[in-house]
């Protein structure tokens, strides 16, 4: 559905995208990373047709976003990081300048009305822009980018500044539309990544770092993984226990935490989960898990683990040749 070749981007003599390729399938969401400064935006204004790239091609099922902009732009839906709202509109005011500028085809009353029962915009569809919560605001934004039913979506960090439940109900949103169109997501957020993304694309400073499933990507960079368990039992068996069971790297009590069981940081090997095997050995000794939380790697960590991966390869590579 979208496929990036070869594409690059110079400004002056400053590179922002460095001969990019990845393509996104039809029905797939996709979580598009990188670190600031990245070329995230810089990639997303080529794929839209709002930047002219220097060498290279982005098509749009099929279609190259330059050579024929306007069927491509048809095909596309997009919401920018601040959105394009008219605040002094009223949000049926505003969906209806949309429509007219899309030169949309579908009856327009029964078109509007599915995109706001979709973004459930429906009861503050004749108050004004300006007077929406923010939360209010991205579903209008989202339902401008849903006229003309494109079969492409883009959002830039479309839950950026909404509080816990409006971020929820985003997400969903995003999900739920992921069902009938193709999806590029950009966002700073892993569990946004996690929960939403079928397959991640991460990119530093202008060039492709990982192009992977979402759960295999996790895998790949997360290394080690510390735990901490609190666990029902005789303190020196139970370290016993932990130490010997297979895949843990290290384990140490740290002392009592709530009535009776005492709380114990677990390090696994590499790339080991011991979740598993923990559970089956403490069942074993009848000893209760009664609490079980990991330290999740967030997003800045991958970036540096790819980053750092991707340098490593490099040494590696010149040392082959030298």
């Amino acid at each position: 559905m979208i496929e990036i070749l070869n594409v690059t981007k110079k400004f002056g003599d400053k590179v922002a995208v460095d001969n990019l390729s990845f393509n996104v399938v039809e029905g797939e969401i996709l979580g598009f990373l990188g670190p600031n400064g990245a070329g995230k935006s810089t990639t997303m204004n080529i794929i839209t047709g709002y930047l002219s790239a220097t060498s290279g091609t982005a098509k749009i099922d099929g279609i190259d976003i330059l050579e024929n902009p306007i069927e491509a732009k048809r095909r596309i839906g997009f919401l920018p990081e601040i959105p394009p709202l008219y605040p002094e509109m009223t949000v049926k005011e505003y969906l209806g300048f949309v429509y007219e500028l899309k030169e949309c085809r579908f009856p327009k009353e029964q078109h509007l009305k599915e995109i706001c029962d979709v973004v459930k915009i429906g009861d503050v569809y004749k108050r004004m822009i300006k007077n929406l919560s923010k939360g209010y605001r991205q579903r209008v934004g989202i339902a401008q980018a849903l006229i003309g039913n494109p079969k492409v979506l883009i959002f830039d960090e479309p839950t950026i500044g909404l509080d816990p439940k409006q971020i929820i109900e985003i997400r969903n949103l995003i999900k739920m539309l992921g069902k009938e169109h193709t999806v590029i997501l950009s966002t700073h957020i892993l569990p946004e990544v996690q929960a939403v993304c079928d397959r991640i694309v991460v990119i530093n400073k202008g060039k492709l770092v990982a192009n992977e499933k979402t759960e295999d990507l996790i895998l790949a960079v997360e290394g080690s993984r510390r735990l901490t368990a609190k666990i029902v039992g005789p303190e020196a068996e139970v370290l016993k226990m932990l130490k010997s069971t297979p895949g843990v790297r290290y384990a140490e009590s740290i002392g009592k935490r709530d009535t009776d069981s005492i709380s114990y940081i677990i390090e696994s090997e590499d790339n080991v989960d011991v979740r598993k095997s923990l559970f089956f050995n403490l069942a074993k000794n009848n000893w209760p898990l009664i609490g079980l939380e990991g330290d999740e790697l967030n997003l800045e960590d991958i970036f540096i683990r790819l980053i750092d991966k991707e340098k490593s390869d490099k040494k590696k590579r010149g040392a082959k040749k030298g």
